[in-house]
């Protein structure tokens, strides 16, 4: 099993377009807030905001030239999120991604 630092650094490495990096910003926490939502809001808008988040990570990924994480382990689907709340992180200095120069 790969470390979350080696899970990390793949994800990160496979995330460098721009635009694949504002659609996750913007499409993973839509996807998390739909698995929450439904709870508070009518079904379908619980499963726009789930598709529509969705679709936001494949047209980054058609922006990037390269399929999904998850296609290479479900593992992906909880990484995503985790890389998104870091990258908030880093943006205001409290924590440094992964980058190809920190592998052993």
């Amino acid at each position: 099993m790969a470390s979350l630092h080696d899970l990390l650094l793949g994800y990160e490495t496979a995330h460098r377009h721009p635009v694949n990096q504002a659609t996750h910003a913007i499409g993973i926490p839509v996807i998390v807030a739909s698995l929450v939502a439904w709870v508070w809001v009518p079904w379908w808008a619980a499963v726009a905001m789930f598709v529509g988040g969705w679709s936001l990570q494949f047209i980054g990924h058609a922006a990037e030239g390269n399929s999904p994480k998850f296609f290479q382990g479900p593992v992906f689907l909880l990484i995503g999120p985790l890389w998104v709340v870091l990258k908030l992180l880093a943006l205001v200095g409290l924590y440094r991604l992964p980058t190809p120069t920190d592998a052993p």
